[in-house]
């Protein structure tokens, strides 16, 4: 059974970042960006800012315990030319602006291979990631640890999440932060990444399918089951690890992000959930499909509302007006 009420209720109370923490991420975020703007030597090379990944994306999730959630946001960068043959600078710079900072530079901050990392304490940490146009027309980030830049295209991939979004009737998304769930609270597929599990369930929606199998889309459950199933056969086609392009046009590929082994264990355990999630959509008694989805999703996945038992007594809708005794006199006054 689909129990589709069960899983807006998980998702909205369970899986997704609630509204006050991502109204938080807004204001930090946004007062970070204005702390680097008034740092007098990156302040006057800074263009704007927008968010990326799963914060850009919208399929962030609830962090795993007390573990923090993180989010990243690109730092649009003018360029410098002194800089070109030395990419890490920006990455350098920006570290330099927090360091420099009233506040910040108490915080832990840290240098990674593609932004500066600043941690809150048993909240978030914020990954902030320089992004420049290039004079040659390239619009890259910095590889730290290689020392040179790598093409990207946010704009392209958020399109082509929209565009993927809107095919799947608005569920590719809610789809997404479910199997991110699976990996993260259920600990299945440790080890793949958010930005390759998102274009491989991303790829498996297409008009053809929509055309072939009407209604494959049309609620969550529904939508889950149509996504991993078309993904576990295209997974099972492939014994070796595929080369998994950036949809966003980039011309890039995410084969660096995993190896053999992690995609072994990433197929296999979709293929495992791919029959989990038919077992329990198309189990027709209402209790045992509902433990067969709390068997994959865990005990938070809720059970269905009880139906309100009847009154013993029931009310009217209306109310009866009193009953009025009329006396007839059938004969004439004297």
């Amino acid at each position: 059974m689909q129990h589709v009420t069960c899983f807006h209720t998980f998702l909205r109370e369970t899986v997704n970042l609630s509204q006050a923490k991502l109204d938080l991420l807004g204001v930090r975020v946004e007062a970070i960006y204005q702390a680097l703007r008034s740092d007098p030597e990156l302040g006057p090379l800074i263009l704007g800012k927008k968010p990326q990944g799963s914060w850009a994306q919208r399929t962030i999730i609830n962090p795993q315990g007390d573990k923090e959630f993180d989010a990243d946001f690109m730092l649009h960068l003018q360029e410098v030319l002194e800089w070109a043959q030395n990419p890490k600078t920006y990455i350098d710079k920006i570290y330099a602006a927090l360091h420099r900072h009233s506040v910040y530079k108490d915080m832990p901050h840290t240098r990674k291979c593609r932004c500066v990392q600043l941690t809150y304490a048993n909240s978030m940490h914020v990954d902030i990631v320089p992004y420049l146009h290039l004079a040659d027309g390239r619009e890259v980030i910095v590889n730290r640890d290689d020392n040179q830049w790598e093409v990207t295209n946010p704009a392209g991939f958020t399109a082509w999440m929209k565009e993927k979004d809107t095919l799947a009737d608005g569920n590719l998304r809610k789809v997404i932060r479910l199997m991110k769930y699976l990996r993260d609270h259920r600990n299945s597929f440790t080890g793949t990444r958010s930005i390759i599990l998102t274009t491989l369930l991303g790829q498996q929606v297409s008009q053809t399918a929509a055309q072939l199998r009407p209604g494959c889309y049309a609620n969550v459950p529904t939508a889950l089951l149509a996504i991993v199933e078309d993904l576990d056969r295209w997974l099972q086609d492939r014994p070796l690890k595929p080369s998994i392009a950036d949809p966003s046009g980039s011309g890039l590929t995410f084969d660096h992000r995993w190896d053999q082994a992690t995609y072994a264990y990433f197929r296999e355990r979709i293929h495992t959930h791919a029959r989990q999630i038919r077992a329990a959509y198309d189990e027709t008694d209402p209790g045992t499909s509902v433990r067969l989805w709390r068997e994959l999703f865990g005990s938070r996945f809720p059970e269905p509302p009880r139906p309100a038992e009847p009154s013993s007594k029931v009310r009217p809708k209306f109310p009866v007006p009193p009953l009025v005794t009329t006396t007839s006199h059938t004969g004439r006054a004297g």
